[in-house]
This record gives structure tokens, C-alpha cells and sequence, in this order.
């Protein structure tokens, strides 16, 4: 949508060169300028309109993982929970407001350092008193983390947290709570922050540990449309999700930069593969994309990327149907972002190591990229636990290969004397529910592809690539021999390969791509740019060298 944000100046700046510091709030800047230029009403973020998706999947977040983390929790999760409570409390209209310009950066307290996932049985506590609520942080594994919360960077912050609401003693439910982080030079009193060491390779944020000590909030800190309720839920889980109702929405948000991240990753890749050349037999120039274990890996991520970018809007419009089932319509979020972060971590990985030692640095974004993507495996719910709720709950009979999987599984859930809630369920069955969700996200995927018209080169390789997942299947079940499979690879990637520039100029993803090894005359410019070492020492004669020894 706004194509020209590539050329900003504050994406144009070589991040390798920066400190740490310098990185982060370069991060804010990046924010900043996202939320100026995509203008987000309130409205937009409720309901997740045509232009909130425009953001949360415009490439440019792929450029910048701490940005779009800062973005996700900012928008789609602080701004996202205060939605539906304003129109009766017009009292957060302020506050609204200052987040919507970016004056302020909301974060998302919910997990717990001794509770992570488990963030159903969190321990902060906000204790009802004349006048409003006491936060504290109980214990050491109750401490908050890891959003960033320092103030180190002159941006003032204020948090969603999640904490048990106590009356009279008397443990009411989990509610979210507005308290003020910090202003521009220092935390709050009562709020303690602690910033976490690096996370190595990535993109840097100010990740913190945090936690209160008797910090005093108004009435009105409660995130609720009625000030005054404070019953004790009839069904304190489905109170619970209630509460973190945007969770769903973000699963399926933080997947579009990775979908992104591939398209840059083949793209790089294949440039290089296209221009790097080994001298052949009679000193010709060979380029490295003629050998097959240079082409598939790259054919292979180009197939990905067109499949997954396909399918992902596609699933955007299932996930927000509101005549479905809220937990169809979570149970779509888990596959997509099983699905495509799984490809992920496939493709990325394989790619930057053929582009030998240039794949390991920064300046080409792959390595970074791959160390980034760990992080998205976790955010807005682990990818497998996420997996594993879904397939406890699965009934879906739809789709052959998945659908064959689920059937395995269920006989032999049937055979099993103690049910779902034994131990042979947790240790035999468990460990087949990300094979099984990921099973279904690459047929929807590929049915969606085959919908739209995408060409048979790509559909084929991408086949290929689902084969190559769970080979004994094709094998057992569908008459595949392992030569046979090799054989169908062999075909498909001869087929794409003459189109490979094409398919990799339709990732329409160069305008996002800095990575100097795409091209000689890029790597020469950016070799120009670096700091050259030169001095006037006279090294010491032979003989010389020798009498010191």
C-alpha cells in the first residue's frame, strides 16, 4: 500500500553499522512512522478492517522484527482490548487517542515468568481498595515477561496487565488493568523494570522483566465497559479468553512478516545463485544456480512464498467471518501460522547456507531473518502448544493426507484404555499434532493455490515439498516409492527452472530487499561504503623476524 516507505531514510540506514541502542530506537522511529502513515482509526483496529491487515502485512515489517513487535503488542493487543469499551467509557478516550498518535506505546503484560503459556494461573494481583487497586507482583516467578518496559528510550509507556482481581479477600477473575510504565526519563513509582541480556542475531528490543510493588491505580485502571462489576465468573476460563480475545487475531498477524521473510529469502538467494559463477572446464564462467542442489533449495522457497502469500489472505477473510465459531475461526489463526512458520523455518535456513559465508551475515539479512523467526515460533502462542490444544479438539474430515493422519490417530486413541487424559495419549498421540495441524495448513494451502490459478511449475515443486515432509506416508499410502518421489522432485524442479526470474521478479518483494549479494554491481557499492583500515607501518625484514625467534 505505501510502497514509497521503503525509500524512508529510516529504512534506507545499514543497521550492521549501529549500536544496540541505536537499533532500538531506530525500532520506535520505524514504529512511529508506520502508525503516521497508515493513519489507523480505532474502528480499524476493532474489527481488523481491510486497512489494519493492509499494515500488519505490508513487507516493510519483515524488514524490521522489533518494529513490527512493538507494532503487534501496540496495536493489535493494547489498542485492540480498549476497542470495544469506549463508546461506555469515554473516560480512556484520552489515552486512546495518545496511543493512536504514538505519543505513548502500549504493551501487553499477560505472561509470567513461572506461568508462561499456562498465563491462565498468572499471580499478579490488583487488590480492590477505597478509591481504586494495588498492583503487586507477589512472588519472583509472578514477574511479567518479557515486553519491553524501560524507559530508555524518552518514549513514555503504559501497559495492559493482566492480574487477579482481588475483593475482600476473595479471588474474582483474571482482568486486565491500565497502568502507567514509565514517562520519558524514569519508571513509575511502585513499577520496577528489568532489561533482559540480547537475544543473539536478531533484531534488538528493550525486552524487559517487570514487576510492582504496591503501585495504586484508579477506579477507572479497570479495562472493563461496567466500572462496577466485579462477579466472580460463572465459567472462569471462558471469562479468561474473553479477556485475551485478541490473541487469535495475533496469531494470525504475526505470521504475514515471515510469509514476507521467504519471498526475500528466495529472492536474495536466487539473484546470487543467478550472477555468482565457479570457472569450468575451459575457463568458462559457470553460474551456481546450473547444479540441482543449488535449484532446489531456492525453487523450493519461491514455490513457498507464492503458495503461502496466496493462501494468507484467503485465510484472513475465514478467520474474520464472524458467522463461524469463534474457535473455528482460532483453529484457522493456528494452522495458517503453523502452516507458514514451519515453511519458514524450512526454507530460510537452506538457502542462506548456499550462499556460503555470505549467508551468515547481517548485511544479508538472512541469518538475522532465521534468528527472528525462533521468536514468532512462541509469540502469540507457541506454535506447538497451539497445536496440541487444536488437535485434542480436532474433528475436521476433509482434506486426504490430513485427513488420513487424523483418522491413525484417532483409531488409535480408541485402543488406548485410559483415554486423552493418559499417559501413552500424552507420549504417543501428542507428538503427532503439529505433523497433523501443519498436515491440513499445506492442503488448504494447496487447494487455495490450485483455486487461484497459480502456475503448475510452482503447485508441483510445492507438492514436492509437502512429500518430502512425511515421505513413509506417500510411500505406505499412496504408492510413492522413494524413487519414484525423487523421480516426481526431479520433474517438477526441470519444469520451474526456466522460469525462475520470472516467478522470483512476481514475489514483487525487490523494493524491501537491501541485501547487497543480489547483484556485483550492489556488493560493490556496498563494499564502497565500509570502513577501510589503513596505516604506514613497515613490516620487519626476513632476517630480522628470524633473530627475534
Amino acid at each position: 500500500m505505501h510502497k514509497q516507505l521503503s525509500c524512508h531514510p529510516l529504512f534506507t540506514v545499514r543497521t550492521e553499522f549501529l549500536s544496540t541502542d541505536e537499533r532500538v530506537s531506530l525500532s520506535y522511529d520505524r514504529a512511529r512512522l508506520l502508525m503516521q502513515t497508515y493513519n489507523l482509526s480505532l474502528n480499524d483496529i476493532q474489527v481488523c478492517s481491510q486497512r489494519y491487515w493492509s499494515m500488519m502485512t505490508d513487507p516493510i515489517m519483515s524488514l524490521d522484527t522489533a518494529m513490527f513487535t512493538i507494532l503487534a503488542a501496540h496495536v493489535g493487543l493494547a489498542l485492540g482490548t480498549l476497542s470495544p469499551h469506549i463508546k461506555q467509557r469515554p473516560d480512556l478516550r484520552d489515552l486512546v487517542n495518545r496511543l493512536l498518535r504514538f505519543e505513548t506505546v502500549g504493551i501487553y503484560l499477560l505472561s509470567e515468568r513461572g506461568h508462561g503459556l499456562d498465563a491462565f494461573n498468572i499471580e499478579t494481583t490488583a487488590t480492590r481498595v477505597p478509591g481504586g487497586f494495588v498492583i503487586n507482583t507477589p512472588r519472583e516467578e509472578a514477574s511479567k515477561f518479557m515486553p519491553a518496559s524501560t524507559p530508555t528510550f524518552g518514549i513514555p509507556k503504559v501497559a495492559l496487565v493482566m492480574a487477579k482481581l482481588i475483593v475482600d479477600g476473595e479471588d474474582r477473575g483474571a482482568r486486565f488493568f491500565v497502568v502507567p510504565i514509565c514517562n520519558e526519563q524514569e519508571m513509575y513509582k511502585g513499577v520496577e523494570s528489568i532489561r533482559l541480556g540480547p537475544r543473539p542475531g536478531t533484531s534488538p528490543l528493550d525486552f524487559s522483566i517487570t514487576r510492582f510493588k504496591n503501585v495504586l491505580v484508579p477506579n477507572t485502571a479497570l479495562v472493563a465497559s461496567k466500572l462496577d462489576d466485579y462477579s466472580i465468573p460463572e465459567f472462569p476460563l471462558q471469562a479468561w479468553w474473553n479477556e485475551v480475545w485478541r490473541i487469535p487475531y495475533g496469531t494470525m498477524a504475526v505470521t504475514a512478516p515471515w510469509i514476507s521473510s521467504i519471498k526475500a529469502a528466495a529472492y536474495i538467494s536466487g539473484k546470487y545463485s543467478m550472477h555468482r559463477c565457479i570457472t569450468s572446464k575451459g575457463n568458462s564462467p559457470l553460474p551456481i544456480i546450473s547444479f540441482r542442489t543449488q535449484q532446489w533449495p531456492i525453487i523450493h522457497a519461491t514455490a513457498v512464498a507464492h503458495v503461502m502469500s496466496n493462501w494468507y489472505p484467503i485465510a484472513i477473510q475465514q478467520t474474520m467471518d464472524m458467522s463461524l465459531d469463534p474457535r473455528v475461526r482460532h483453529g484457522m489463526a493456528v494452522i495458517v501460522k503453523t502452516t507458514a512458520c514451519r515453511h519458514f523455518q524450512r526454507c530460510v535456513p537452506e538457502v542462506a547456507e548456499r550462499c556460503g559465508a555470505q549467508g551468515t551475515f547481517e548485511h544479508n539479512y538472512m541469518a538475522r531473518i532465521e534468528n527472528d523467526g525462533k521468536g514468532v515460533i512462541i509469540a502469540e502462542g507457541d506454535v506447538l502448544t497451539l497445536c496440541i490444544r487444536l488437535f485434542s479438539e480436532l474433528v475436521l474430515q476433509r482434506y486426504h493426507h490430513a485427513h488420513s493422519i487424523l483418522d491413525e490417530n484417532l483409531d488409535l486413541l480408541r485402543q488406548i484404555p485410559d483415554g486423552h487424559r493418559g499417559e501413552t495419549f500424552n507420549s504417543i498421540l501428542l507428538p503427532q499434532a503439529e505433523p497433523t495441524i501443519e498436515a491440513i495448513g499445506q492442503a488448504m494451502a494447496y487447494s487455495a493455490a490450485l483455486r487461484s490459478g497459480l502456475p503448475k511449475p510452482i503447485l508441483d515443486v510445492y507438492e514436492c515439498a509437502v512429500i518430502r515432509r512425511d515421505p513413509a506416508w506417500y510411500s505406505e499410502r499412496a504408492g510413492l516409492t522413494r524413487l519414484a518421489q525423487r523421480m516426481r522432485e526431479d520433474k517438477a524442479v526441470t519444469a520451474a527452472m526456466p522460469h525462475l526470474e520470472r516467478y522470483l521478479d512476481d514475489l514483487q518483494i525487490e523494493g524491501y530487499v537491501s541485501a547487497p549479494i543480489v547483484s556485483d554491481k550492489a556488493w560493490k557499492e556496498y563494499v564502497g561504503t565500509m570502513h577501510v583500515y589503513v596505516g604506514n607501518a613497515v613490516s620487519k625484514s626476513i632476517d630480522q623476524v628470524q633473530a627475534m625467534l
